[in-house]
């Protein structure tokens, strides 16, 4: 088999700010960019030739104005237009397919937004508003508006609370593919919404928060959600039965995270935990609703450093359990109704990978070597324990028509060296 992958980004811009009065500014900036893949895989007998090509063109002006009547207020507006040409080439000799779909997707945003901030410093609000118009013309134009929110009040120095809300959309998509479809490695392009098979993605989220920030601690806990409307399975990395079905749907997540910090001069020490619900909803697939590919509920994280003199020591430890994967049906692992013929699976993502745990250790010397020049030598040990974590698996008919199992596996003990000189 022969498989090559190119990529190429090109992009320039300019920005200009002006300052008219002490009270009022603005700043422009434009940008053009373009990203380009190639990709091409020759079967071994050379049977099959398939040629992609991927092609993503933007250009964009953005105006700000900015309005300062006094130390309290700051008020935000401006323009921002956006023209985004997506083009997606696909040949394959055999069977003999040819695709050639190219689409324009242009944006034209207004938005205001207005900053208030008392004088003794205990109430920082900003909320805005943002009016979107999208039009991929021929297929659809539409309207949304989308409101933002961020309040923080401080009781005391060191005691806040801080509360977000806001609506975001996206018109623009990437399309997985993942390893069983090419190259032996995960492939993304960039695709235009169409509003039907591929519509606005849609989200909203909200967060609450507390913190206390002293000299030498800080903790805080904050509580999110977030709803996403209007995903596809064919944007969601599916290794399973749903890969290629094109189902729209959407996804919420929720949970809650917690973050620990206590440091001196000599020591800095950390943990952190993260409690993560995260649910698809399908209307057309059965079930409807199971585990997001990205739920991983328990995520703990733990790490120090600790300075001697010019040695700087550190040590960390990151644990999550697993995610969800599907497994093939146990009684009847392949479908032989359909030909080619494909796997059977179980229920989506009704099966979790084992738990990951990685520690990792690292030491720093820094020194000099002459009046002029100073170093650092550096060594450390990702995975020190050598333990065996499995990051994903999935499953594909093999040239006998029988089920491979491939696991990716994360890196083994793995040293590192390195030595910087600075002047």
């Amino acid at each position: 088999i022969q498989s090559a992958l190119n990529q190429k980004n090109l992009s320039f811009g300019t920005s200009l700010k002006s300052d008219w009065t002490k009270k009022f500014n603005t700043f422009l900036n434009l940008y053009h960019t373009r990203y380009k893949l190639d990709a091409r895989n020759i079967s071994g007998n050379a049977e099959q030739i398939l040629f992609q090509n991927n092609e993503v063109q933007e250009t964009a002006l953005k105006l700000n104005t900015n309005y300062v009547p006094n130390d309290n207020l700051t008020w935000l507006n401006g323009y921002q237009f956006t023209d985004t040409g997506i083009a997606n080439e696909t040949s394959v000799t055999q069977p003999p397919f040819e695709s050639n779909a190219r689409n324009v997707i242009k944006s034209h945003a207004l938005f205001s937004e207005l900053t208030f901030t008392s004088t003794d410093k205990k109430v920082f609000a900003r909320g805005g508003l943002r009016l979107n118009y999208l039009e991929n013309p021929g297929t659809f134009k539409e309207y949304i508006l989308e409101p933002r929110l961020s309040f923080n009040y401080a009781f005391t120095r060191h005691l806040k609370v801080q509360a977000l809300g806001e609506f975001k959309s996206q018109a623009i998509n990437q399309i997985i593919d993942l390893e069983q479809d090419f190259l032996g490695i995960e492939k993304r392009r960039w695709i235009v919404s169409d509003g039907s098979t591929l519509p606005i993605t849609k989200s909203k989220q909200a967060s609450l928060g507390i913190n206390y920030d002293q000299e030498n601690l800080y903790v805080g806990l904050e509580w999110f959600y977030k709803e996403v409307n209007g995903i596809s399975t064919s944007t969601q990395g599916f290794q399973n039965q749903d890969q290629f079905n094109g189902e729209i749907g959407k996804y919420d997540v929720k949970g809650i995270e917690f973050l620990i910090n206590k440091k001196t001069e000599a020591y800095s020490i950390w943990a952190s935990y993260t409690y993560n619900f995260n649910n698809y909803r399908f209307e057309g697939i059965v079930p409807p609703e199971f585990p997001n590919n990205l739920d991983i509920r328990h995520t703990a994280t733990f790490a120090g450093t600790y300075t001697l003199g010019n040695f700087k020591l550190g040590i960390g430890l990151n644990y999550r359990t697993g995610k969800p994967f599907t497994e093939p049906d146990a009684d009847t692992p392949i479908d032989d109704t359909f030909f080619p013929n494909r796997i059977n699976f179980q229920e989506p993502n009704s099966s979790r990978l084992p738990e990951f745990l990685r520690a990792d250790a690292s030491a720093i010397y820094n020194f000099d070597i002459g009046s002029a020049l100073k170093a650092t030598a550096g060594i450390s040990v990702l995975n020190f324990t050598n333990r065996n974590n499995i990051l994903n698996t999935y499953y594909r008919l093999g040239d006998a028509n029988e089920i491979e199992t491939i696991e990716n596996v994360s890196l083994g003990l793995t040293p590192n060296i390195s030595f910087r000189v600075r002047f």
